[in-house]
């Protein structure tokens, strides 16, 4: 009987721990639901970092996965080619990098993202919603 209230309270324990964890890692629903909401539908990341199909509606199974930029400046200008895949957030190691760049708009090198990229300053709170949603996406 003892030997069965340990492996309860050990499970119990490991429980806890692993729920505290998940929730340290951003697996918040509303956390992610937050993220979502900004990626989705303020930052409109989809609309360089997502493919669209030959109807013009994007391609779900490729959601955040990178595309060319298809759209050029008017005039010269330091511009990227291309927006990198961010499900999953595959271009940072660590959430702290990607923090960074959410809140001040500048990489691990301190230099800003090259054009049409937004130089964002989100409050910590939502780049963290941010970051919890993006590495809830498969890469």
């Amino acid at each position: 009987m003892t030997r069965c209230i340990i492996t309860a309270q050990l499970t119990l324990i490991g429980v806890l721990v692993l729920t505290t964890a998940a929730s340290a890692l951003g697996s918040d629903p509303a956390q992610i639901e937050r993220g979502r909401y900004l990626v989705e539908c303020v930052g409109m990341c989809a609309d360089c970092h997502s493919p669209r199909n030959p109807n013009g509606e994007f391609d779900r199974s490729q959601w955040l996965q990178g595309e060319l930029i298809g759209f050029k400046p008017d005039h010269p200008m330091p511009f990227a080619a291309i927006a990198p895949p961010i499900a999953g957030l595959p271009g940072y190691a660590t959430d702290a990098l990607a923090l960074r760049f959410l809140e001040t708009g500048t990489n691990a090198l301190g230099k800003f993202a090259l054009a049409p990229m937004p130089r964002f300053r989100f409050n910590h709170e939502d780049a963290q919603a941010v970051v919890a949603y993006l590495r809830s996406l498969k890469h």
